[in-house]
């Protein structure tokens, strides 16, 4: 390690005692800083806070709306015509419930998915959670750490850090003793230590961090598309809501309080209340199936978004293949001996603190003899594609060696690579060890590299693999293995796991968007691939249209990730990787993804169907506000009647709808295909039952006539709101056929039991009328049948 000097001024705000840059922090200082509150306190939440959850379930626009209306009615009407707010109530309730029951899942396993920074305290280094650094703390960092609070470096072995993800820079900066260290950076090579200067939320990257990190229910297309929806909805309600109250109570000379009753029947039912508890209850109930599986979901549209993919890029390496390897084989070249290359391994391996999983193979195969003494080292970088050190051998003699890609440190014509394209094809890791001239810190340190060993290293597929791609291929999911390492190796693993496709050097792509896009069309493996390239590959997909999802454990996925639609990072993945991505599998398992994936196709899917149901409702109820204002009439329902409805052709079906099992996978224009359903079908229920009351008003009279108007009209509106929930239910299950059918009954119970007649005064009278409403609920119903048919073939989305 290069140390800083002890008297250096850093920062003129909080300097460094001299001590503290070696050492850290004693257990004393600690305390004393806790007690003055120098912490990093910044509350690192994946949800909102019990608090936030009841209020955003109990204070919202429609509830008090509806709120207001049930009080209104449980002074002027019958306890039967004030159950819509009990419902609402209940609703209420289970929103609470199922997104408290989500916080503490995800809670949990945020914990347990918690970066645990390694600081250095009397002298000793020991990992501790983020929240328990304090100021003036000596933090260690390696490749693929994140930086958690704001410092000024102290120590830098090759430390190289990526701030891309604060400046846009893309190229990592290298550090050196005295320069600034930013939350939010993370390390690309090397490793080295800094002083935290600015904890807490005073660091530059904490806001946003705990902002990024938030579980939340805003930003995805279906929730922003129901908001949309909901807007449209206020906008009719308001003018078709007074008209309605004028007619019944100033127009109509009926009975005050009827007037009332029958004015707020006709409000309600136009707020579709229970699609906004749908959503989140689906999402919340995605959630906790997901956590069961330990799947931490950092972002919840992300459940949403994976349910859009359909293309999905893998990191060959933690993700079709296990992260150790096994040394299985050592070639000398050109006459090198094997005990001379076992040294210069041995000592590659302890030169390096921090390495990575092919060195740590070598280490495991080649322990150090202490013989050797490095004096400068190079880390491995993902963009070089090798690593080196130099040293001063046990005789005397110095010598300069790197490790890594034979086919980056030699030239194309150089025989040594048809050896080791042999050796890719079967599926194995090959890595050249190479004897250089130059100086680690010339750019040009591998030209006239001298080739003296290969370093075959075999992979460990994992078992799960093979059935997660055939699943993605079933789903009509495009799989394209994304990998820093040699082609013909990556594309051997793929072909061993199933995956077939053209195997592409990533040295040969076309660097222009379009190009590119095209080339990751026709190829399915890409080897030899940067970090910056992978990046540039996942914007050249979404530039065709592509929604893309990313899997990575590396700190060379960092910026894909990032980029991509959902970044997917493994639970032993490096800090940088869970900190970007929007979903971590805290058991590491490939095999989650397509859980992950049914569960976004089963949220966004049901909530489609779902929605449907509720905006029929909210078009008719309009309608017939309209309708009744036209012909100044009395409004045709009591709030009894359209509580009754709802709860069998909506409620009840759509909650067991909602969370039912859904493969399809997720179309765009929620909104679109939503209204093109729930307005033509809104229409025809409307017309079709109020020409049964306009009938019914001409064909009853006298005392009563009301009721039986009512009634009549009331069976009109089942019928077709259960047609329009037989359709919604298709394709049918033994189950969807049994909800059907049972709700069909719960009304016929409602019809022939008589004090439930009494309670919802529902009581057919007569034999024709009855009759009549029944045919026009045919009639409407085939044509529904006609028109949605129609509107598929003319309006798809």
């Amino acid at each position: 390690m290069t140390h800083i000097d002890a008297g250096a001024e850093l920062d003129p705000v909080h300097p460094i005692p001299t001590d503290v840059a070696v050492t850290g922090l004693t257990a004393a200082e600690v305390a004393e800083r806790v007690a003055r509150g120098e912490v990093n306190d910044v509350p690192v939440r994946s949800s909102r806070s019990t608090v936030d959850i009841v209020r955003a379930n109990v204070f919202t626009r429609f509830n008090a709306i509806i709120g207001v209306l049930w009080v209104i009615m449980l002074f002027v009407a019958p306890v039967q015509d004030s159950l819509f707010g009990f419902v609402i109530l209940a609703n209420t309730a289970i929103g609470i419930v199922q997104e408290w029951r989500a916080k503490k899942t995800l809670d949990s396993l945020a914990v347990i998915g918690e970066a645990r920074p390694t600081v250095r305290r009397d002298g000793v280094a020991s990992e501790v959670s983020t929240s328990d650094i304090v100021l003036n703390d000596l933090i260690e960092i390696g490749p693929g750490d994140k930086a958690v609070v704001d410092g000024v470096c102290i120590e830098a072995d090759g430390l190289e850090i990526d701030e891309s993800l604060l400046t846009g820079e893309a190229d990592p900066v290298l550090k050196r003793p005295g320069d600034q260290v930013m939350s939010g950076s993370f390390v690309v090579a090397g490793g080295g230590a800094f002083q935290a200067t600015k904890v807490g939320r005073e660091a530059y990257a904490a806001q946003l961090a705990e902002e990024a990190s938030r579980f939340t229910l805003v930003h995805s297309e279906l929730r922003t598309g129901i908001s949309e929806i909901l807007k449209y909805v206020t906008w009719m309600m308001i003018p078709a809501a007074i008209g309605l109250i004028i007619t019944q109570l100033v127009v109509k000379d009926n009975d005050f309080k009827d007037s009332i009753a029958r004015t707020v029947g006709g409000i309600v039912p136009m707020v579709p209340e229970g699609l906004v508890l749908l959503t989140s209850v689906a999402f919340a109930i995605g959630v906790i199936r997901l956590g069961r599986k330990q799947c931490l979901v950092q972002e919840l549209p992300a459940i949403e978004g994976l349910a859009r993919v359909d293309t999905v890029c893998l990191d060959k390496t933690g993700t079709l293949t296990e992260g150790g390897m096994d040394v299985t084989e050592l070639r000398p070249l050109q006459g090198a001996e094997e005990p001379y290359i076992r040294q210069v391994l041995g000592a590659l391996g302890e030169s390096d603190p921090r390495p990575n999983a092919s060195l740590q193979a070598i280490i495991n195969a080649y322990p150090d003899s202490d013989s050797w003494r490095c004096t400068e080292s190079l880390p491995f970088s993902s963009a070089r594609k090798y690593s080196g050190a130099s040293f001063s051998e046990g005789n005397g003699e110095s010598s300069t060696w790197l490790l890594g890609a034979p086919d980056v440190l030699l030239t194309d014509d150089d025989p040594t690579l048809a050896e080791t394209d042999r050796l890719n094809e079967q599926g194995l890791r090959v890595l050249l060890l190479a004897r250089v001239s130059r100086d680690l810190d010339d750019p040009e340190v591998a030209a006239g590299a001298h080739p003296t060993a290969l370093v075959v290293l075999e992979q460990r597929l994992r078992p799960d693999a093979a059935d997660t791609l055939r699943y993605f291929e079933e789903q009509n999911v495009r799989a394209k293995v994304i990998s820093g390492d040699n082609a013909v190796s990556v594309g051997a693993v793929a072909s061993k796991l199933g995956l077939s496709g053209t195997t592409v050097d990533a040295r040969r792509l076309p660097s222009d968007k379009d190009g590119m896009a095209q080339a990751l069309d026709e190829g399915t493996v890409f080897g030899r691939v940067t970090p910056q390239q992978k990046r540039d590959m996942v914007g050249a997909l979404q530039s065709h249209g592509h929604t893309v999802a990313m899997t990575g454990d590396g700190v060379n996925d960092v910026l894909a990730l990032k980029d991509a639609d959902i970044g997917v990072s493994m639970g032993s993945g490096s800090e940088a990787t869970k900190a970007v991505a929007q979903i971590v599998l805290l058991n590491n398992s490939f095999a989650t993804l397509p859980s992950v994936v049914a569960e976004g196709r089963r949220v966004i899917g049901n909530i489609t169907r779902v929605a449907t149901l509720f905006l029929v409702k909210t078009v008719y109820s309009v309608l017939l506000a309209i309708l009744v204002v036209c012909w100044q009439v009395e409004y045709p329902f009591l709030p009894r009647h359209l509580t009754l409805l709802s709860t069998l052709t909506i409620g009840i079906p759509a909650f067991f709808l909602a969370l039912a099992p859904n493969k399809e996978r997720a179309r765009p224009h929620f909104v679109r295909r939503v209204m093109r359903y729930s307005i033509p079908g809104g229409v025809l229920a409307g017309l079709a039952t109020f020409a049964t009351y306009l009938i019914a008003r001409h064909y009853y009279t006298g005392d009563g006539a009301l009721d039986a108007e009512t009634s009549a009209a009331t069976l009109t509106l089942f019928l077709i709101s259960m047609w329009v929930l037989a359709i919604i239910a298709r394709p049918y299950t033994w189950w969807r056929i049994l909800l059907v059918a049972a709700m069909g009954a719960g009304f016929l119970i409602v019809l022939i039991v008589p004090w439930l007649q009494n309670f919802f005064a529902l009581k057919l009278v007569g034999v024709t009328m009855p009759w009549i409403a029944v045919g026009i609920a045919v009639v409407a119903a085939a044509a529904l049948e006609v028109l949605w048919r129609w509107v598929d073939r003319h309006f798809s989305a």
